[in-house]
């Protein structure tokens, strides 16, 4: 049974709600193995993806995604389980409902699909039919809203935030991930700044947005001015990564630890944020730092 409240009531109410942190490292630490499907241990071992799902709701997040980025058919197809989107994506947003009980909220997580509209991979109804597919099954599992997120291109951004308000009656959420380029300025690997997805994804219909991984909480405060100047009313989310990721011996860390991380919540709500957590790197322990600010607030 999703949750009654809604999301967005609770920021209208005032209220400054924080979100989870990382899946992928830790799905790795559970014994995910490079080339294996996330997804398809939803099925097969639903037990540790719960537990992941729980261990935040346990650190004091108001919400939970769901263990469903790569769930759209082109990303499944590689892994030959094209056939099984719908099986696997209601299963996610089952277990974080679970995690999530009535109290907290559930964000179905939607990722990009990995097809290029500019080199002609993929058609803007193939993309818009799979987004509808995997928002669906989501909403069927119990998601609460529908959490796009890591895009890099608008378009397809656009495109998903349209299919998921089209067909599912969920609050849409989008997120895009920026770069700080020379001269200061933040853009997308595709070169859109943070006001123009603003104006393109608000337009398409999404209720939320903001920015995710690929930057430390520092770096996001910028970010969260830019969309607040161009937009004072549009609530914001931000997951930042624990840190910039540093390559040594083959592994990748994040340096941030929980109190790094927390010194900054104060400025990036001042900032405008409505909504914090982690992307990249941020464990359990960074988001009850986190918690713990908010709640100091």
């Amino acid at each position: 049974m999703a949750a009654m409240k809604k999301i967005l009531t609770e920021l209208k109410n005032g209220r400054i709600l924080v979100s989870d942190g990382a899946w992928g490292t830790f799905l790795q630490q559970k014994g995910l193995k490079p080339g294996e499907c996330p997804e398809e241990w939803n099925i097969s071992r639903p037990e540790d993806v719960f537990a992941i799902a729980k261990s935040y709701i346990d650190a004091g997040a108001d919400m939970v995604e769901t263990n469903s980025f790569g769930g759209s058919r082109f990303k499944l197809e590689k892994y030959g389980f094209g056939d099984r989107v719908y099986e696997f994506n209601k299963a996610a947003a089952e277990i974080s409902r679970k995690a999530a009980g009535a109290d907290c909220f559930v964000l179905g997580s939607m990722g990009p699909t990995g097809k290029l509209l500019m080199m002609d991979e993929v058609t803007e109804d193939e993309l818009y039919e799979a987004f509808k597919e995997q928002a669906m099954a989501l909403e069927a599992g119990g998601a609460d809203a529908i959490m796009i997120e890591t895009m890099t291109d608008l378009e397809e951004a656009r495109i998903a935030v349209k299919a998921a308000k089209e067909n599912t009656g969920c609050e849409i959420f989008c997120t895009m991930t920026f770069q700080k380029i020379i001269g200061g300025e933040f853009r997308t690997m595709m070169g859109i700044s943070p006001s123009e997805m603003a104006e393109t994804i608000v337009e398409a219909g999404a209720d939320l947005i903001g920015t995710n991984c690929g930057n430390g909480m520092e770096d996001m405060i910028g970010m969260v001015q830019e969309i607040r100047n161009f937009n004072s009313a549009i609530p914001i989310l931000v997951h930042a990564n624990a840190g910039m990721p540093q390559y040594k011996d083959g592994v990748t860390t994040f340096p941030e630890t929980p109190e790094d991380m927390a010194v900054r919540v104060r400025a990036i709500i001042e900032a405008g944020a409505n909504i914090v957590g982690g992307c990249c790197g941020t464990t359990p322990d960074h988001i009850r730092k986190i918690r713990d600010i908010v709640n100091s607030l």
